[in-house]
Parts: C-alpha cells; structure tokens; sequence
C-alpha cells in the first residue's frame, strides 16, 4: 500500500488548517491531525461521509467549537498570514470568514428580509439597501419572499436565505456546510451555479463541506477527502473525480463485482491510499 501523499502546502495560503486535532468533552478526538488549504479566489471540496469530521472542520475554522463543548487542542489555523483560531466568531466575521451552516438555521420567526438584515449586525447600518438588492439578484425568489415568515417558506427559500445572509456580511471567505441536504436534484443544481457566481463575481473564497461528491467535485479546483477525522486523499478535482477508489466509494461506479454494505462496513475494500 502506497503512503498518502503530503499536500505541498504554501508558507502564506489565503486560509491555513495546519495539523489540527478536535476534543469533545475533553475525552472524544474528532479531528486527528487535518491540514487543508484554500487559495484566495478558489472553491476547495471537502467531501467525505457522514461523521467523517466535516462540520468538525468547519466548526473549528469559525471558532463554533466551544458552544458544543469542543476544543482544538492541536495545531493551528490561519487567515490571510495570521492566526485565528482564538478569535471569537464575531471577530472572524468582521475579519470577513462567514459559514452557512448545515440545516440553514434560519430565525423561523422572522421574515426573510429580517434574516437576510441579520447578517448585517457585526459592520453596521451602511449601504443595506444596496446589498439587498445584490443578494436578490442572485435570489429573485426571495426577493418575492421577503416579507414571509422564514418558517414558512421551502427548504430551498431558507437555504437560499442562509446564504444571502452571509453575505449580508460582505465576506471574504464563506464556508458552506451540505448546501444540498434535503433539496430536489434541480434545485441543487441551481444552488451550486449561484455558488459558481458568487466565487467568479464577487471573488468569495469558499470552503464547501459536501457529501454530494459529483457536485462537489464538478464545481471545486480542488478536494480533499476525509475519513474518520483525517484526511486520507486529497488532489485537484478533476483528478480526484477520475480516481478509481474514489469512484468506487464516493461516486458509485465500481470496475469489478459489485461489494455489499457490509463488505465496505467491515472495510473488505481496495483503500489504497491507507
């Protein structure tokens, strides 16, 4: 078996996760020794199956660790040349790191406008009209929504209305959690070619956690793959798509006989890179 290869890491990448580990409770290790990076101007996957340690990750960059009782414990994290991992959220907002998190989180209680208005708070009242109007043309929908109690509206209107809050937060990098949970297949699609604009137009940075691999894959520059808290492979995404263990175990293609669930449970699989 041949040793996972080493990412060439850059001295002063745009953001920097550098062999972090993650401890829940002070006894549950999470992350164990995750490095990644991501470009200024660039859409990074970080893909995996579910408990993998992708939100962990997330968590950790936004410092959103510590409300459910985790800690990073190992290592470090940088932004733009400078360390962040113990700066409260407010501040890695302000600095311009906003994440939308998985399930959307919308406040159910107030109308999109209010929501999208919230992501505001931490810059001030200045030019909030114009800003509106940006994140409705990327999302006419809410624009006709706007004064609808979040509650109220579709899966796809709130994850919509999660993101536009983001940028309501003029950010510089956003990290997006499982912006395809729970959505129909077209609805995805257009949710990732707005991804697409928003990285191309108005130059966000984005880390995107993801367990729709071919959608990742189709839309990032570069992925990598974690594992029960590690990252087992990582590579440009177009090389990763055409990975024979990737598409076996992540997008579903497999070149020989078929394994069951329990083959691939009990780890019966090729594996390579471990």
């Amino acid at each position: 078996m041949s040793a996972v290869p080493k990412p060439q890491f850059e001295p002063q990448a745009y953001l920097a996760v550098n062999n972090i580990e993650v401890i829940y409770d002070h006894v549950i290790l999470v992350l164990r020794g995750v490095s990644l990076q991501v470009a200024e101007g660039t859409i990074v996957a970080l893909l995996g199956a579910n408990g993998a340690g992708k939100t962990t990750t997330l968590k950790a960059i936004s410092n959103l660790l510590r409300a459910e009782r985790g800690d990073v414990t190992k290592g470090h994290i940088t932004f733009k040349g400078e360390r962040i991992d113990q700066l409260n959220c407010s501040e890695l907002v302000k600095r311009g790191i906003c994440q939308v998190m998985e399930g959307r989180h919308c406040f159910q209680h107030l109308t999109v406008e209010e929501n999208l208005l919230t992501g505001a708070y931490t810059r001030g009242g200045a030019d909030l009209k114009a800003d509106l109007e940006k994140v409705y043309q990327y999302f006419p929908r809410l624009k006709e929504r706007r004064k609808s109690q979040a509650g109220y509206t579709s899966g796809g209107e709130q994850q919509m209305t999660a993101i536009g809050r983001a940028l309501m937060a003029r950010p510089q990098m956003i990290l997006l959690d499982e912006p395809s949970m729970g959505l129909a297949p077209q609805l995805v699609g257009e949710i990732f070619e707005i991804v697409k604009d928003l990285n191309q137009k108005e130059k966000v940075s984005i880390l995107l956690a993801e367990q729709n691999t071919n959608m990742a894959l189709k839309y990032a520059g570069y992925g990598y793959i974690l594992e029960n808290g590690r990252v087992v492979m990582d590579g440009v995404a177009k090389d990763l798509a055409n990975n024979e263990d990737v598409k076996e175990f992540y997008l579903g293609f497999s070149s020989g006989e078929r394994k069951s669930f329990r083959d691939v449970k009990s780890y019966h699989r090729r594996k390579r890179w471990l």
